[in-house]
């Protein structure tokens, strides 16, 4: 009844291309520049990005669950800047854990699901094309169905081209 008169936004992305973001960004959070709220919160279900501004302006980490969502920012409203060294990473990032560590507190994990029309696909980390059977150094990695990286047809085209 509280939001029968509300005006809904429509969807401006398909949900492929929503868990697709929402996969980059985790890996943000895995092994990249918000990997201490991962270490700190103890959760897989988290994705995020950090950012600084030029001149160290400003400085924010946006990072969210299928759940929650939160933003920080860190910044001046006259313009100055934050400090030489500054940025997302270790300036708002660590304000967004201590926020997130109270919400989440007693919150089961909760990942987006996988829409209908992703595939995951093990990958060479070095050329980014279907590993081989049995490939040691391979990762997963998701896909929108279709656009699954074919090497064969990239190397075809590379030795047309030389």
């Amino acid at each position: 009844e509280l939001f029968e008169n509300v005006n809904v936004a429509p969807q401006a992305i398909t949900r492929q291309n929503a868990f697709l973001v929402q996969d980059m960004m985790r890996d943000v959070v895995r092994r990249g520049t918000g990997a201490r709220a991962r270490r700190e919160l103890g959760r897989s279900d988290l994705s995020g990005k950090t950012g600084t501004s030029n001149d160290r302006r400003d400085a924010w980490f946006g990072g969210f669950n299928a759940d929650l969502a939160a933003v920080v920012w860190v910044g001046y409203d006259d313009d100055l800047p934050v400090g030489p060294r500054e940025e997302g990473s270790r300036t708002a990032l660590p304000i967004w854990i201590e926020f997130m560590r109270i919400a989440l507190d007693g919150v089961p994990e909760h990942q987006m699901p996988m829409p209908e029309g992703i595939v995951s696909v093990r990958i060479d980390p070095e050329t980014g094309c279907p590993s081989g059977v049995g490939q040691a150094n391979s990762m997963w990695e998701v896909f929108r169905e279709g656009n699954v990286p074919d090497c064969a047809v990239l190397n075809q085209n590379a030795h047309a081209r030389s």
